[in-house]
């Protein structure tokens, strides 16, 4: 059941989107790692870090993409789930730190002696272990998406109510991590990271490494993804998006399956989260910014919602063009360009850039398809009498 699963999944298409993301992960470390800073192919280290940032945008993309396009769930506060994935993996780097931090204490961090906190708090035990900070990664997003799912959809809240619900989440959160008797390092946030397993995160080959592995897991993401939604339960949740009523009078409950994709989801985040922190060296509460969940709304509608790969070709251009706009003249037009973007993408190119292709592939198919005149009729061998 399994491999025809996966059969189904790995159609031409996801097969070529597979194997450039291979290709990017073996080709952008090897021109880092490689070849001599003399070289014209060499791929400085600052970029490989903003090559993984991007990558790590495309993982969020994609875990919104699967929840949007494919569950009709327009979540404007995903940016939390990233930021509390970020969080955990950056308690656990706070904790490799140790007496090589500015205070020189050996359990607590910087901006803990620096606030007087008599002891570290009980929920930082554990991050100095790897594997805990990599399932809480994973379980405080999951957790929260589940708590948050269970009495939104149970009490069948949809549309823009549930993506105002969804923004004052991530609004909240936002003002709650600004303060410092949180304990997570309030408006300065984590910061000041030395090491990952034991390398320096600073160092080429961490940057390479941590870079190869966020492809790899977007990579095995986008895979997952493709066999949920060509599976009969992505199908049932296509049909919930569509006609939620309907496929409720045929015996599908909705709400379940919306929480499991929902929390899945998060979970999705919360990894793209953990990836990013350690290549861009800093996470603080500016992450749970509203408008960085709308943002990140805005590259799934541009490559394209309801494709998977749209979600990843829409993060990466966007992100570059910020890059690009955001250091010259245009810095502070940025935002309007982003605006002008998304609605220039709404009114001419409402299916995305894969779904304005795709669909321009298939049209072009048919029109080719009613144009082949028909194969002449043979002549009976036994004619009628």
């Amino acid at each position: 059941m399994t491999s025809s699963r996966t059969a189904r999944a790995l159609d031409r298409f996801t097969l070529a989107v597979l194997c450039l993301l291979a290709a990017v992960a073996i080709v952008v470390p090897a021109l880092n790692l490689l070849l001599p800073t003399s070289s014209p192919l060499h791929v400085p280290t600052y970029l490989v870090s903003l090559f993984g940032k991007y990558v790590c945008y495309a993982l969020l993309a994609l875990s919104i993409d699967l929840i949007w396009g494919y569950g009709g769930i327009l979540s404007l506060g995903h940016g939390a789930f990233f930021a509390l994935g970020g969080y955990a993996m950056g308690m656990y780097l706070m904790r490799q730190i140790g007496t090589r931090g500015v205070y020189a204490h050996p359990v607590l961090p910087d901006f803990m002696v620096f606030l007087n906190w008599p002891e570290l708090p009980v929920y930082w035990y554990g991050f100095q272990h790897f594997p805990y900070a990599l399932m809480m990664v994973v379980l405080v997003p999951g957790a929260l998406a589940f708590v948050f799912g269970w009495f939104a959809f149970r009490s069948r809240v949809t549309g823009v109510y549930l993506s105002i619900i969804t923004q004052a989440l991530t609004y909240a959160l936002m003002l709650g991590f600004f303060r410092n008797n949180f304990g997570f390092g309030g408006n300065n946030g984590l910061t000041d990271f030395k090491d990952i397993l034991g390398f320096n995160v600073q160092a080429q080959g961490t940057r390479a490494a941590l870079f190869a592995i966020s492809v790899l897991a977007l990579m095995l993401a986008f895979l997952f993804c493709r066999i949920i939604v060509t599976s009969k339960f992505g199908k049932v949740l296509i049909a919930i998006r569509d006609a939620e009523a309907r496929a409720r009078f045929l015996g599908y409950r909705g709400e379940f399956y919306k929480l499991f994709v929902f929390t899945l989801s998060a979970c999705m985040a919360g990894i793209a989260g953990a990836l990013y922190v350690p290549q861009v060296g800093i996470i603080n509460p500016s992450e749970f910014s509203p408008a960085n969940s709308i943002e990140a709304v805005i590259w799934v509608a541009v490559g394209g919602r309801g494709t998977l790969a749209g979600a990843i070709i829409g993060a990466v251009l966007v992100n570059y063009a910020k890059t690009s706009f955001t250091t010259g003249m245009l810095a502070p037009y940025w935002l309007f360009l982003l605006g002008g973007l998304f609605v220039a993408v709404t009114l001419l190119l409402p299916r995305g850039i894969v779904g304005t292709v795709r669909h321009w592939s298939m049209s072009s198919r048919q029109r080719a398809g009613a144009e082949r005149p028909a194969a002449p009729a043979l002549p009976d061998p036994h004619p009628a009498e």
